[in-house]
């Protein structure tokens, strides 16, 4: 699997693009993967600002998250334009019957797959070493291009999750 992100997203948007990564809750099949790529190109053709196009950009990264991502130094993006987004989303969760707004569910890169962990079983699995300080975690709270290159892939010790890893204590 191919993790470098600056081999798939366009050099040409400002690096304070706003961007909104959507995990779905399984993996697509190829097939869902084609259907889908088709869905984001028809709403980036159509995605409009107060009747401004919108620079945008969308991408389904590792056959598990759909990327948006709106350069604003070309049109702003209001709360109309946004709302499309979401029903873009919403759209592809009916259509593929997943959920892509959990925020609960975690998301780690562990043995070059992605393995999906609810935010509640955190702690039994660094207390298991399933994860560790050094596991990859997709931090989906990026919020511009940026930050998607440099902070989406980091690993937990980088992350708001490192306070959560409790220190065994040894007698």
């Amino acid at each position: 699997m191919n993790f470098n992100l600056n081999d798939n997203i366009p050099q040409s948007f400002h690096p304070s693009s706003r961007v909104w990564i959507y995990q779905a809750n399984r993996l697509f099949t190829l097939s869902e993967v084609f259907e889908i790529e088709s869905i984001l190109a028809n709403f980036i053709q159509s995605w409009n600002s107060h009747g401004v196009p919108v620079k945008g950009y969308a991408n389904l990264f590792f056959g598990q998250f759909v990327v948006l991502m709106a350069d604003e130094t070309a049109t702003g993006v209001s709360g109309c334009s946004t709302d499309s987004s979401v029903r873009v989303i919403r759209q592809i969760e009916q259509r593929f019957g997943v959920n892509m707004f959990d925020r609960q569910m975690l998301a780690f890169l562990i043995k070059d797959k992605i393995q999906l962990l609810p935010l509640s079983q955190f702690n039994y699995a660094v207390e298991n070493n399933f994860i560790d300080e050094e596991s990859i975690y997709f931090n989906n709270l990026v919020q511009t291009k940026q930050e998607l290159l440099d902070q989406w892939l980091i690993p937990v010790k980088a992350s708001k999750l490192a306070g959560r890893i409790t220190k065994k204590q040894t007698v």
